[in-house]
């Protein structure tokens, strides 16, 4: 079949005007080999497979075929397993020392056995003062965080300064308690500097929020363990610590397939900013 592309005239093709105005049959044809657009036979039809499905600008998303969606999918991974069973991959770290906060991330994306690419930034800017990690699944890490820096403008719009370090990790946690066992999937660390100097957070999808000086997270996480806890002092200087950091990665990705790609390297300080310090060292 030919397709029509008029829609697209006169704009860019690829950004997301394009494709809100476009028709779902020129978009999406089909899904698991079963075309989601045919001819009703009746106006009964029609409102009968409506009843299922979430339409939202020539986008049409099934729904589960149960009367409680929230029920089906807090009970999924219990219920099919293999469904929600993603497999995934990563290396990132970071660790306090008298200088601020070091982070450290590798740049490999899977999915499954397939390397979809090695040069994923996996740390995510939220603001001039925060960063945060991205492990396990990279849209709601992304997403969230990005929630999150909304949040913080917010807060420093309505009381005239910018929220701390602490309080920015509780409205990240609050997010992951309200949306418990609804399918999420994050491991992130959280980190930044504020009145009191660099701090650093870890917050998963399950509303875990713990505060400490080190942490490794993702399937290449033990090996850099192994490298940290041998290497890591807190009186280490700058250049120590960016050295560290690059070993612990380059240590994991050598011996965890799911890690690799580039190394990129983020200096917290304790004066309220971050610096990127390495942007691109190949470990590949």
């Amino acid at each position: 079949m030919e397709m029509n592309w008029d829609f697209a005239d006169g704009d860019d093709f690829g950004l997301a005007s394009s494709f809100s105005t476009a028709p779902v049959h020129a978009v999406a044809p089909e899904i698991a080999g079963q075309k989601i657009f045919t001819p009703m036979e009746n106006e009964r039809q029609a409102e009968e497979a409506l009843s299922n499905e979430i339409r939202s600008d020539g986008f049409c998303f099934k729904l589960a075929p149960v009367d409680d969606q929230v029920h089906f999918q807090r009970h999924l991974k219990q219920m099919a397993p293999k469904m929600t069973d993603f497999s995934k991959g990563t290396t990132t770290l970071a660790f306090e020392f008298q200088e601020g906060v070091l982070v450290a991330v590798d740049a490999r994306a899977t999915q499954g056995s397939f390397i979809s690419s090695n040069q994923v930034r996996k740390v995510i800017e939220i603001n001039d003062f925060l960063l945060g990690t991205m492990a396990g699944g990279a849209a709601d890490c992304q997403f969230w965080e990005g929630y999150v820096a909304m949040l913080c403008r917010i807060h420093q719009l309505r009381h005239g300064e910018a929220p701390s370090v602490a309080m920015a990790s509780m409205m990240l946690c609050s997010i992951m308690r309200q949306y418990k066992g609804y399918g999420l999937s994050m491991g992130t660390m959280f980190t930044g500097s504020d009145k009191t100097g660099a701090s650093l957070y870890y917050i998963d999808n399950d509303a875990t929020r713990l505060r400490g000086r080190l942490f490794a997270v993702g399937s290449g996480g033990t090996f850099a363990y192994g490298v940290l806890d041998t290497n890591y002092r807190y009186d280490m200087s700058l250049d120590e610590a960016v050295n560290l950091g690059i070993r612990a990665i380059a240590s994991a990705t050598f011996k965890d397939s799911a890690s690799g790609g580039v190394v990129r390297i983020y200096h917290v300080t304790n004066n309220g900013d971050w610096n990127l310090i390495h942007d691109q060292i190949d470990v590949s």
